[in-house]
């Protein structure tokens, strides 16, 4: 979610909707945007009138504190409860509530903005981005991590509580299934058993430990299915049965029936055809808990029901849609209510909605206000925390282990690491990030920074020699059609950029920074700020890339007779925003504008190396005892929400700098800061060591220098494959992981890093597997105890990690698939006995034959060991549990329930429930293995719609989809998707046990089947 910019539409494949105009962000329809004066909010806390309302009687029971509450409303005011900003109700001593404040990996920041028109953003502990924290597989660690973030955010509160909502949005538990997607820094892991695991302890220390009354209120982002930026409003992920229930909802499942969260996000995509915001899956969780749960839409999500995905022709009838399928809280708007009042109220009025169902969604509402302690006299448990909990001593300690627990070492030849201070007096960091610290788009403000270098620094004291340089070369720029450089014109660090200077003195000169395909920032010499266009004028202004286009990125591209012209690369840099000028001219005046639409039209520059980064990074290289190498990616450019990635590689630039370094000097270490896998397959075969960690907040750098010194043991281990190549993994858009062979779960290939990975300074045996028994009926549990011995000469910690294989099955199964993991630590030479329990139930799949969970009797490998690579240890079960039988296609079968298919897309029934087989083209085809028609059925009959003219047909085949044809049945235009006709078709020679395949002509639309 992006509450701050909410001025662009879902999936803004690049489109302002206008939920939040900032400063830098444009109107959609604007080819060159106004100034934007953005709301301000309204500090309206009232006083708690001294009149006694049973609603604030804390001895109640809750439920009947809330009728009470909701008694004393009138209609206006309950429909208003349904927005994300709550208004006051003086005369009941209500205050504003407000749903949502960012809560990644700290507190963030809020939608709101203050009297400046500046984004309010929290100055609190930032701990590692979210990959990071799951990459120390460190439930407890989790726990603590959420609990300060919870305590810090009752502290942001207790100082505004009309800016500071304790509504929480995060965790986010979308699976990374694609490490392309751009917000692959936001998740956990492409394991649902780890990503819930993790979630758990997280929103579990968000919510704190009372059994009534919570701490914050955590919500779950982002329900469901949702892994692509391109398009996301607008895009349908096509998820099967098995891969919906196995897969996308076991992330979030397992933490709403832990009670770990108050409410889940729905997502901007749409679900085999239907947007999440009115998807009946937002009730159905309901029945995953006691609890009540608070569901709120993704900010302007509301508008795209009309918009982008033009589900509904009016807003009444898409808000009422949306309320009645299971959401409590429309998002948009910023804190003006009074839009979706008013569309309620027409909903209302024409019976789309009724009051009951407004009620429900205010009890739902009053829920989490009520167990905030928002009503109780002292505020509940947590009412006393104060801004005195806010980036404290203990949660900066905190900070520092998180970071150390969530660095990988993925590469230590010949024990290169850790580094002995002893001995190591020289050392050269060198590389873009090797002092600078990187927030992202749901960071806080760091209270302090400690870069690699300065850790490094710290670490080694003044009886070492630390250099450092970035490794990036300094340029100047000179327009040659004047003879003047570009420069910035003044002193301030807000200063405009003009082509005017008639030497390359400091304020001539940029570094420059290389993020990979063409894409550089430059930041100015003299004043130490990145160049951005700012919608103009250009100006050096920003310390890091930000924004949400961020429009500090430019492209150099050298031109034939050997100049070069300035190409804007900034995100939404096409037609839609600038027209097709995206180069930069010079003025008369020397300014410079995008006003070409050509490099031939651009002002061409003569370009000046004024020193070489490369070089530097060399020399500081073999002047050095160890060379540290600092690269990686840069969160506002390299992939993010809204910009998904198109390569997993390193940026040319800084492959060639390691290249240059590892060949400068043999001692060798990589660092790479970033937030997903990369394909690294040149610094796997020649850099000695390589550390990976996130970025991974104030503390990196101190982290960074425990681990390369071994003041800390590395114990992280990977949550995600990296692969070697872009082609390992399918398109984006395909999130069927069984079919197409996706994660670990599936991918039969050879991975530059499994998942689990993750080495250590130590070495670890693992012995004597042991089951509690070798058979087991479904409805039991299995014991499972290893011994594990730290055969090392040193402390260290290690995840053992349990996976399955279920040997044989009616359908295709994980390679293997983790069920459960256990850190410990290990003295040298200690050993110890690691138990695990293992329900049976968690070896169950998805039967589509007859739509449920079911566990085969079956042998099942259990394996124990330090990655989903290394396996150490196995034994296998038997199994006591079902045999699927063979498909009855004489009852009614829904289409969804396919165990194969070509092209056929699933899509939405109607817009309110039920899921469809759509076809695309003809000979799109779905198959329904080993069905028993030994009943010799004679007809064909199903449900099908097609708005499209002209006719079509189903086809009967059996045992491929060019097999032998048993029926057909013609289609008539129906004139609509969701009007459905039944059509029939006689069979002739069916019996005995086949696979049958329906060969479904184009835009055809298949509900429920039979054959009998």
């Amino acid at each position: 979610m992006f509450t701050r910019r909410r001025a662009l539409s879902a999936g803004l494949s690049g489109l302002l909707g206008a939920a939040l105009l900032l400063p830098g962000l444009a109107p959609a329809s604007a080819a060159a945007p106004p100034p934007v004066t953005p709301p301000v909010i309204p500090q309206v806390t009232a006083p708690v009138p001294s009149a006694g309302f049973p609603f604030r009687d804390s001895s109640l029971p809750m439920s009947k504190r809330i009728d009470d509450l909701i008694s004393r409303l009138t209609v206006d005011e309950k429909i208003a409860f349904m927005h994300q900003y709550q208004p006051a109700i003086p005369r009941l001593g209500i205050a504003v509530f407000k749903a949502g404040t960012e809560a990644l990996h700290g507190v963030a920041w809020s939608c709101d903005v203050n009297n400046a028109g500046a984004v309010v953003t929290a100055n609190a502990t930032v701990f590692p981005q979210a990959i990071g924290l799951a990459s120390t597989w460190d439930p407890a660690l989790i726990t603590k991590v959420g609990s300060v973030v919870g305590d810090e955010a009752r502290g942001l509160h207790a100082q505004n509580p009309d800016v500071w909502g304790l509504n929480l949005w995060a965790p986010v538990v979308n699976l990374l299934r694609n490490p392309l997607w751009g917000r692959n820094e936001e998740g956990y892991s492409e394991d649902p058993v780890l990503t819930s695991t993790i979630a758990t302890a997280y929103g579990t220390g968000m919510e704190g430990n009372n059994p009534t009354y919570l701490k914050s209120a955590p919500t779950l982002k982002h329900f469901l299915a949702y892994n692509n930026e391109v398009t996301r409003d607008a895009t349908s992920s096509n998820v099967p049965a098995r891969v919906l229930n196995e897969y996308d909802e076991q992330a979030f499942k397992p933490v709403i029936q832990a009670n770990a969260a108050t409410g889940v996000m729905a997502s901007y995509n749409l679900l085999n055809g239907r947007p999440m915001t009115v998807s009946p899956l937002n009730n159905q969780i309901r029945t995953w808990t006691d609890k009540t749960l608070f569901n709120v839409t993704d900010a302007y999500a509301p508008y795209n029901l009309t918009g982008s995905q033009k589900y509904f022709a009016t807003q009444p009838e898409a808000d009422a849609a949306l309320f009645k399928a299971g959401l409590d809280s429309f998002t948009a708007d910023n804190t003006d209510p009074k839009p979706m009042i008013a569309a309620i109220q027409t909903a209302l009025a024409g019976g789309l909605i009724t009051l009951k169902d407004i009620e429900t969604v205010d009890r739902n509402a009053l829920s989490i206000r009520f167990r905030l302690g928002e009503f109780d006299a002292d505020g509940g448990p947590y009412g006393k925390i104060t801004a005195a909990a806010i980036n404290t001593t203990a949660s900066q300690k905190l900070a520092r282990q998180a970071a150390d627990e969530a660095a990988v070492l993925l590469k230590n030849d010949k024990q290169t690491l850790p580094l002995n201070p002893a001995t190591t007096k020289k050392v050269a960091v060198v590389g873009p990030l090797e002092n600078t610290l990187y927030t992202d788009w749901y960071s806080g403000a760091m209270p302090y920074k400690v870069t690699p270098l300065a850790g490094i620094t710290e670490r080694l004291g003044a009886g070492a020699t630390v250099t450092g340089t970035e490794g990036a070369d300094r340029i100047a720029l000179k327009d040659v059609a004047t003879g003047k450089y570009v420069t910035q014109t003044g002193t301030t660090d807000a200063t405009a950029v003009a082509a005017t200077a008639a030497s390359a003195d400091p304020s001539a000169q940029f570094d420059v920074f290389d993020w990979g395909q063409g894409v550089l920032t430059l930041r100015n010499v003299a004043n130490g700020k990145y160049l951005g266009y700012n919608w103009g004028p250009f100006l050096t202004r920003d310390d890091q890339p930000n924004g949400w286009y961020v429009q500090q990125q430019f492209k150099l591209e050298a031109q034939a007779d050997g100049t070069e012209v300035l190409h804007y690369a900034g995100y939404e840099t096409q037609e839609t925003w600038f027209g097709a000028n995206t180069y930069v001219t010079v003025g008369a005046d020397g300014k410079l504008a995008l006003g070409a639409a050509s490099a031939q039209a651009a002002a061409h520059f003569a370009k000046t190396t004024v020193r070489s980064g490369v070089d530097d990074a060399v020399a500081a290289a073999k002047a050095a005892d160890t060379a540290v190498v600092v690269v990686g990616s840069m969160p506002f450019i390299n992939g993010r929400e809204a910009h998904d990635r198109t390569t997993m590689a390193l940026a040319e630039g800084q492959e060639k700098l390691v290249q240059a370094v590892r060949n400068a000097n043999p001692h060798t270490v990589v660092v790479l800061e970033n937030s997903y896998p990369d394909t690294i397959n040149w610094e796997q075969q020649n850099v000695p060591a390589i550390l990976w960690t996130t970025h991974a907040g104030q503390e990196t750098g101190h982290a960074v220098a425990d681990v390369l010194f071994g003041d800390y043991n590395p114990s992280g281990r990977l949550t995600q494959t990296w692969y070697r190549s872009e082609k390992d993994v399918p398109s984006i858009l395909n999130y069927d992981i069984i079919s197409s062979d996706q994660t670990y779960l599936y991918y039969k290939g050879d991975p530059l890093y499994s998942f689990g990975h993750g080495l250590s300074y130590t070495t670890f045996r693992y012995s004597d597997i042991a089951t509690s028994a070798r058979t087991v009926d479904a409805s039991g549990k299995v014991g499972v105890t290893v011994r594990v011995t730290n055969t090392g000469q040193r402390a260290g910690d290690e995840v053992a990690q349990l996976y399955t294989k279920q040997v044989t099955s009616r359908d295709k199964e994980p390679l293997k698939a983790l069920r459960s993991f256990q850190r410990i630590h290990l003295a040298a030479g200690q050993s110890k006995n690691v138990r695990f329990t293992l329900p049976v139930a968690d070896l169950a799949h998805w039967d589509v034959t007859r739509n449920k969970s079911v566990v085969e009797s079956s042998a099942y490998d259990l394996m124990i060991g330090a990655s989903s690579s290394d396996i150490r240890q196995a034994a296998t079960i038997q199994v006591r549990g079902e045999t699927i039988p063979a498909r009855d296609l004489s009852q009614v079968t829904r289409a969804e329930n396919f165990d194969a298919y070509s092209g056929a897309l699933l899509v939405d029934e109607s817009t309110t429930q039920g899921t469809a087989v759509g076809s695309v083209a003809d000979g799109n085809w779905v198959k329904y293995a080993d069905s028993a028609l030994g009943g010799r059925p004679t007809t064909f009959t199903a449900q099908v719609a097609k708005a499209s003219a002209g006719g079509a047909t189903v086809q009967v085949r059996l045992d491929s989809p060019t097999g032998r044809l048993v029926g057909t049945a013609p289609v008539a235009s129906s004139g609509d998707v969701y009007s459905y006709t039944t059509v029939t078709a006689p069979l002739t020679g069916v019996s005995g046990r086949h696979d049958v395949y329906l060969v479904l002509g184009d835009g055809v639309r298949l509900s429920t089947f039979s054959l009998r």
